[in-house]
């Protein structure tokens, strides 16, 4: 990797104090407002030092064209519905926007080697298979001026992640369209269609390993992998009890409490 540049760990510096106390503001400074794939992930490179936290798992997407879809999730931003605890999270207006998704979790640590990994041998690694909310917040006030690079800077509006119950691995790696049915203090049930973005739902995953491998980082064991929602990204409110339904695949079960904003 390239060293990073004083105006990349100025830029971090500002995101950084934003997602540390949950705050919204303009576009970066000219200057240090990224105009390059490379500078945006130079600007999140330098992000992660300064969280004083571990990477607990990885979102991806596949790339295409002008676009890289791969941002950290924070060790202390993930959370579980085996806690059996209210999720903390960044809200707006007595909601949270969130991300339906299937989270696939390290059983194995996938250092960094010569030879590119096979698909096979990621599969390998795998423990586990959750259901998951990606919990969405941005660090910026103005979305409709931001270019794609400022987004991946900012850890492409990522807060956290919260994991429920685990499911049939095989099962859901192939699953591609599913019905996402969520309930409100158990009352009638909203179904949008779900539909991954990509043919599986595992092969993001697939390049994330590679992609990192060649940036000279691995992953280990215990690290989770989010690879796309199934319906967008929707707002779910702030204290009821939630249910969200995927398909056949299973359920997952939440109560969402707002965090103070400093």
């Amino acid at each position: 990797m390239n060293p990073i540049s004083a105006n990349a760990q100025a830029a971090a510096a500002i995101l950084a104090q934003r997602r540390l106390q949950g705050l919204q503001g303009p576009c970066l400074p000219d200057g240090m407002r990224p105009v390059s794939l490379d500078e945006a992930m130079a600007i999140q490179r330098a992000v992660m030092p300064l969280m004083g936290d571990a990477v607990g798992g990885w979102k991806c997407g596949t790339p295409g064209p002008d676009k890289l879809v791969v941002a950290p999730i924070y060790a202390s931003t993930i959370h579980r519905q085996a806690d059996s605890a209210p999720c903390p999270v960044w809200a707006s207006e007595g909601a949270v926007r969130v991300e339906p998704e299937l989270a696939f979790v390290l059983g194995q640590d996938l250092p960094v080697r010569d030879q590119p990994y096979e698909p096979h041998e990621v599969d390998a690694a795998l423990a586990a298979t959750h259901l998951a909310l990606e919990l969405i917040d941005s660090r910026y006030n103005d979305p409709a001026v931001l270019s794609f690079a400022d987004k991946l800077a900012d850890g492409l509006v990522n807060q956290g992640l919260y994991i429920g119950p685990s499911v049939d691995g095989d099962e859901a790696a192939l699953t591609r369209v599913m019905p996402i049915g969520v309930r409100v203090d158990a009352g009638g049930e909203q179904v949008r269609a779900g539909q991954h973005p990509d043919p599986l739902p595992t092969l993001p995953l697939y390049w994330l390993v590679e992609y990192l491998r060649e940036q000279g980082v691995g992953l280990q064991a215990g690290q989770v992998v989010i690879t796309g929602s199934y319906a967008g990204t929707f707002p779910m409110p702030v204290g009821p009890e939630l249910a969200v339904r995927y398909g056949e695949l299973g359920e997952l079960r939440v109560r969402f409490q707002a965090r103070v904003r400093t």
